[in-house]
């Protein structure tokens, strides 16, 4: 008889079920969350399994790559279908989840996700730290302004390189708040040189990576905006059409359609935040700076803008740069201003 588990991983404990192809269930445990204890759990059972599943989260990409390795049947399972697919049960618990998974991979009714490789976690990894340095920098320089603008001291206009002067300039003759902007200071200047440490990292794997230095081509993407992009994508074969990737990243509008009832709504906004917010980005600035190399591109938008407004313009373009930058990782060609906008 074939045999179904599924797996609600948490940080120490993960619980697992095992169901047979009619639903009943044969095993259920709390296993260590580490790919070893869950291999020899598994190969202790004295049966196959047709299917493992777990949900998607911080664990399961590591959970799931050494799995697989050790020849087990497992699938990555997509959180948003999975959190509906359990809305009706009334008792939510590790246990429950786990048991509604096994079921997921017996019935068929899950939506496998890619598992990105270790190099495109890298890439995440340092995006994610390059943009939790550069909030914390902008985070103490605010504070300092916020600080100083309650004694009536403006810090006003200033460049990254003068804004420390002016703030000693200000504080000069209170000894309190000397104490304070020193601090302040000492810490802006650690995160100014170790933000820079990360810009300069960034420019060497662009430069490593064909990818991102293949999508650097694109006008007004830049090296996190590249980067971003290839790393969400990792491996562009898994699309089998590039104009899936709009929707993938949340860019296409939601469909209600039920009896007489028929409209289209706002973007779904499903996907990965960071990448729609670096398309964003980009068309913004095609869209409001003069760049070049992307005419006939930014006459396309324009024309939607005069049409619904510049919003949704910028959306409409963040929607065809996705889908032009994946074919250009498809057929490995730099941008061609002509093609990308036929």
């Amino acid at each position: 008889m074939e045999h179904y588990a599924g797996i609600d991983v948490s940080l120490e404990c993960s619980s697992v079920c095992v169901v047979d192809a009619n639903g009943k269930i044969v095993r259920e445990a709390k296993v260590a969350s580490e790919p070893e204890a869950l291999i020899a759990w598994f190969g202790s059972l004295g049966f196959g399994l047709e299917r493992i599943g777990l949900e998607a989260g911080p664990l399961s990409q590591w959970l799931f790559a050494a799995m697989k390795a050790a020849g087990l049947a497992v699938e990555l399972l997509e959180t948003r279908h999975v959190r509906n697919a359990f809305k009706a049960m009334p008792v939510k618990s590790d246990r429950n989840d786990a048991r509604g998974i096994a079921q997921l991979m017996r019935l068929g009714w899950f939506r496998p996700v890619h598992c990105k490789s270790l190099s495109a976690q890298e890439t995440r990894s340092l995006l994610t730290a390059r943009k939790l340095v550069q909030a914390k920098l902008l985070d103490v320089e605010n504070s300092l302004r916020g600080i100083l603008r309650g004694f009536g001291l403006k810090v006003g206009k200033v460049t990254a390189r003068t804004f420390a002067g002016r703030i000693q300039e200000l504080v000069a003759g209170h000894p309190h708040l000397e104490r304070i902007a020193a601090a302040l200071l000492a810490v802006r200047e650690i995160l100014r040189k170790e933000f820079a440490a990360f810009e300069k990292q960034t420019r060497r794997m662009v430069r490593a990576d064909q990818q991102a230095r293949l999508l650097t081509s694109v006008p007004a993407v830049g090296p996190i905006v590249a980067l971003t992009y290839a790393s969400a994508i990792d491996d562009p074969g898994r699309f089998t059409s590039s104009k899936q990737v709009g929707a993938h990243f949340g860019l296409t509008p939601k469909k209600h359609q039920s009896g007489e009832t028929d409209y289209t709504g706002r973007i779904s906004k499903i996907g990965d935040g960071a990448v729609r917010t670096a398309l964003y980005e980009a068309a913004h600035i095609m869209l409001t700076k003069p760049v070049k190399g992307c005419a006939q591109l930014k006459s396309w938008a324009m024309r939607i803008a005069r049409r619904a407004g510049m919003s949704k313009a910028k959306v409409a373009l963040a929607r065809r740069l996705a889908v032009i930058m994946h074919r250009m990782l498809v057929d490995q060609t730099p941008f061609n201003a002509a093609a990308a906008a036929a």
